[in-house]
Order: structure tokens, then sequence, then C-alpha cells
């Protein structure tokens, strides 16, 4: 099986609180359990999320170029 996400790195994690709605929080436990079966290794869904997310905004070229802008434009202004 493939996944998008690929098997998470050791690392230090900082903690950051979200609420989900109830139907994103089944699909995110189906995808730890999807990983776990993947990657014989079981991770919480809150441990996968912020993978996730910085896999989502890496692909993102329009966020990307919008981000470049923003901080040039930031540095034009200090």
């Amino acid at each position: 099986m493939t996944l998008r996400l690929q098997k998470l790195p050791d690392r230090s994690l900082v903690r950051f609180t979200i609420a989900v709605e109830p139907d994103l929080a089944a699909a995110l436990a189906d995808y730890a359990e999807i990983y776990r079966q993947t990657y014989g290794e079981e991770q919480k869904p809150e441990t996968l999320v912020p993978a996730m997310l910085e896999n989502f905004l890496g692909a993102d070229a329009g966020f990307k170029r919008a981000r470049k802008a923003l901080h040039a434009n930031a540095s034009k202004g200090a």
C-alpha cells in the first residue's frame, strides 16, 4: 500500500490544539490505522496531523509563492 504521507522520522513535537468535526476525526483515525498497517508502527492521529499539514503546505505552489511575496514585502518594510 502507498500513502502520500511517508513514515514519520523521529523528532520532537510542539503541542498544538485544534478541534475537528466528527467525520474528520473518524477519517484521521482510519488514516492512523492504515498507517499502522502500512508501516507496522502505531501513531495517533494527532501525531500524524502535523506531518500531513507540512506535506499539504509543501505541495501548495500558490501558498509558496504568496508566502515568498509576503516575506519579501515584510523585509522591504523593515
